[in-house]
Formats: C-alpha cells, structure tokens, sequence
C-alpha cells in the first residue's frame, strides 16, 4: 500500500545538488585530464607532464581547507619567503583563481574529500543518478537525503540517512544495489521493474555524493 501511495505523488522539482555533485562535475571538467578519474595522479595528460599529478586521495587527508583553497585558488602563501605562490609543492599546477569562484572550489574540497574518505567507489554516473533519485527516492529519503520525506509525515517510517557518511561507508556498493532491486523492510519498494541495473549504479553514485 505505502508503494503505491509512493508512485502517485506529484513529481517534485529537482532539489540544490549536494556540494560533492557540483564539485565532481568541476573535478572531471578541470582536473580530471591530470589526476585522473579516482584522483590518483594517473589521468590521460600524466604521461605528458614533466612533473608527476598528485595523488589526490592522499593530498586532501593531510591538509587544512584553507590550505586547500590555496593550492587550487592560487593564493596560497609560501611559508619560508612569505611570497605568494600557488602550490606549495609544486608551480605546474594552474591557478584556478579567476576560474573558479569561491563556492565553486569549496564544492570541488567537497568531492576531493569524498574520493580521499570513501571506502566505495562511484560505480555509475551520478548525474543520471540525480534525476532517479528526485523522482523515486525524494518522497521518503528527503531532499537532501537524512530520512525527511515527505512520507514520513504520513506513514511511520524510519528511511536511511543517506548523508551520513560514517552509517554509509558501512554498506558496499553491492549492498545498495540489492536493496534497490529488490527492497528492503516494511516500507522500502523493489524497484528492479521500474530502473535499469545501470539506472541502478547511477543512482547509488548519486546517493554516495549525499553523505559529503
């Protein structure tokens, strides 16, 4: 009964993107061709650079946010002369100050901290994964997915929270996509007839970006 109470609530309009979204779209606009995809210095152009692309899994983990926006903005500033300079470790890095605006290089800090902490890749495209999760997950996960759906309001239900990123880097990849298959408890639907195995990955992808 609670599914079809789920399927026929209005579609609502897309809610504000998680941070770690926008700054995933950044990261493989401007920094993938070098760091590549997992951000582990191995992009396409690495091979080409006369200086080797960080591995950015473990650069983020052992600096400081401010540290961060000046490695990328291009304002850092070099401890020993007291200069201006943009990376600390290295120049060939472009400087993304007149680029990037300021939320923009927080949201791609936002990503760079979910590849650096996650224990579970993106295992699809979690633009696609936006989409599904508006239209499917919404009602009960909530905008911006801590368990505050609408439908709690209208049936005693308890969803996950999806943005918390301790309770998430719990389960595996695996374990979404059987959920989401095949369901889970009293009130969460299988919705194998209605996505496709890949539509399945894109959103797992997507609901990963909600606990950063």
């Amino acid at each position: 009964m609670a599914f079809i109470v789920l399927m026929t609530l209005p579609h609502r309009g897309m809610a504000e993107p998680p941070s770690s979204y926008d700054g995933r779209l950044l990261f493989m606009t401007y920094c993938m061709i070098c760091h590549g995809q997992d951000g582990r210095g191995n992009g396409p152009l690495a091979r080409k650079m006369d200086v080797e692309p960080a591995d950015l899994t473990v650069t983020v983990r052992v600096r400081s946010d401010i540290a961060l926006k000046g490695i990328i903005s291009g304002r850092g500033r070099q401890l020993v002369s007291g200069r201006d300079r943009h990376n600390l470790i290295s120049d060939s890095m472009p400087e993304w100050k007149d680029i990037l605006s300021d939320p923009e290089v927080e949201s791609l800090i936002a990503y760079l901290k979910f590849v650096s902490t996650s224990k579970h890749p993106l295992m699809g495209n979690p633009e696609v994964g936006r989409d599904l999760y508006t239209r499917y997950c919404q009602a009960c996960h909530g905008e911006e997915g801590e368990g505050d759906g609408v439908m709690t309001s209208l049936i005693d239900m308890d969803p996950m929270d999806h943005s918390n990123p301790l309770q998430m880097n719990k389960i595996s990849n695996l374990e979404m996509v059987r959920s989401i298959k095949n369901g889970k408890g009293n009130y969460m639907p299988p919705w194998k007839e209605i996505i496709s195995e890949g539509e399945i990955e894109a959103l797992v992808s997507y609901i990963r970006l909600l606990s950063n």
